[in-house]
């Protein structure tokens, strides 16, 4: 009886390492999916301020040329 107690100890030990390690690889690709969403979140905030900033010179520079060619 005693070996029988001490099997099921053991499974149950198993059992609870094997959830705690599905735990923890759920904890880790949770961590690298957020990593992924911040940085991509990062560059297009970036190419939208860049863009943002190469539309408002080509309109500054657009406006110089036309003011110049209205006042003539």
């Amino acid at each position: 009886m005693e070996s029988n107690d001490l099997t099921e100890r053991v499974h149950a030990l198993e059992t609870a390492q094997a959830a705690h390690a599905a735990a923890t690889a759920g904890a880790e690709a949770t961590q690298a999916a957020m990593h992924a969403g911040n940085m991509a979140t990062t560059a297009a905030m970036a190419a939208g301020n860049m863009s943002a900033l190469i539309a408002g010179g080509v309109s500054l520079i657009a406006g110089l040329f036309l003011g110049i060619a209205l006042r003539r």
